[in-house]
């Protein structure tokens, strides 16, 4: 298991990185990500404060942060947003360390999601 000296989120989960905190909870927190899709706080992770690698790890961390980022929703008042967990490196998971995106839709606002239909 990933250290918090070698794994940023855990690191950010500790308080010892540094991050743009939005909320912050006993088993989550909720950051913007240093390389937002969207400007203006419209691109929020919610990770849990223990380290799980994926969404499929542990089910009962998974549910725990999608409740956390529906209260988030709510209390930001995003009426239209995406939620996607990546799980591994072939479905774009880069960072090892589950999170949730949290992405505030608008009508126009020219954000296309990577999967084009394959044929």
């Amino acid at each position: 298991m990933p250290t918090t000296q070698t794994c940023t989120f855990c690191s950010i989960a500790a308080g010892e990185v540094p991050a743009e905190v939005v909320h912050e909870w006993p088993d989550a927190i909720a950051i913007i990500p240093f390389d937002a899709v969207t400007a203006g706080g419209g691109h929020v992770l919610v990770l849990p404060r223990c380290h799980v690698a994926s969404a499929t790890e542990d089910p009962t961390v998974t549910g725990t942060v999608a409740v956390r980022a529906a209260q988030l929703a709510n209390a930001l008042g995003w009426e239209h947003l995406n939620m996607i967990d990546n799980v591994g490196a072939d479905a774009s998971q880069t960072v090892f360390h589950y999170h949730r995106h949290m992405i505030r839709r608008r009508a126009g606002d020219r954000i296309q999601l990577p999967w084009p239909q394959e044929n």
